[in-house]
């Protein structure tokens, strides 16, 4: 599946050759995508869900990839601009292989590459409409990072994209800890993707939860969530509300 960034209009002035691609607005997005470090690796999560504006239009899109050796990256935001870096790091991860000299990049390294894209594009006001995750494990090191379409970054034991930010981030400081183990993470992942299917619009009940350690990546297959619908506050959800029906 391929999502083609919007591009100008082949009768410009200057002929075919000058026009240029970008993505002038996103078209085709994902929601959020939430990850946190346990006691073993990373551990990531995103749903499958491709939204046309606000269509639900796509229920197989997958946003989690492996990158390189030791890194994992997940990203929200336009699809065509995901497959965009994905062949950035493709080209990148291709190079380093190259030298043949025993090392390998590792998540701290892509995610300073990904820094620098992003606020490299932004600055040239064609930025790439996502916001990524990058987490991975090198040499026993646990590293978990995010950066923002204008470049904004940061590092920290948990880290959320889009709604995941407002809606996850308090679950996560509330019951994260340092010796969380794998079960426990994937527990507290999915409390985490329950509570945004309820809340955010964009969110489908089909998602993936993915796994970093020194051994590997493993990414699952597609799955869902029980849910539970007859919440009161479900049944009529603007009783009450100023200025609604």
């Amino acid at each position: 599946m391929n999502f083609m960034a919007s591009k100008q209009p082949e009768n410009s002035l200057l002929g075919p050759e000058a026009d240029s691609q970008r993505t002038l607005y996103p078209y085709v997005t994902g929601t959020s995508v939430v990850a946190l470090k346990y006691k073993d690796g990373i551990l990531m999560a995103a749903d499958m869900g491709g939204s046309y504006g606000s269509t639900l239009r796509y229920k197989s899109v997958e946003r989690m990839k492996s990158i390189g050796k030791h890194s994992l990256l997940g990203a929200s935001g336009e699809i065509s601009d995901f497959q965009e870096i994905l062949r950035y790091l493709d080209e990148l991860i291709l190079y380093d292989n190259m030298w043949d000299d025993g090392n390998s990049l590792g998540p701290k390294e892509v995610h300073n590459y990904l820094t620098r894209v992003m606020y490299n594009r932004r600055n040239k006001f064609n930025p790439l409409w996502n916001s990524l995750v990058l987490g991975g494990v090198k040499n026993g090191q646990k590293y978990l990072g995010t950066v923002s379409m204008i470049g904004v970054n940061f590092e920290d034991n948990h880290v959320a994209t889009g709604f995941g930010n407002h809606l996850a981030r308090p679950i996560l400081r509330q019951e994260w800890h340092e010796n969380l183990s794998y079960e426990d993470g994937v527990r507290l992942l999915e409390k985490c993707m329950r509570v945004l299917l309820y809340r955010d619009r964009s969110a489908i009940n089909k998602l993936q939860i993915a796994k970093i350690t020194e051994e590997g990546t493993t990414i699952s297959r597609p799955y869902s969530l029980k849910t539970y619908w007859e919440f009161s506050a479900f049944a009529n959800p603007a009783q009450g509300a100023v200025g609604t029906w």
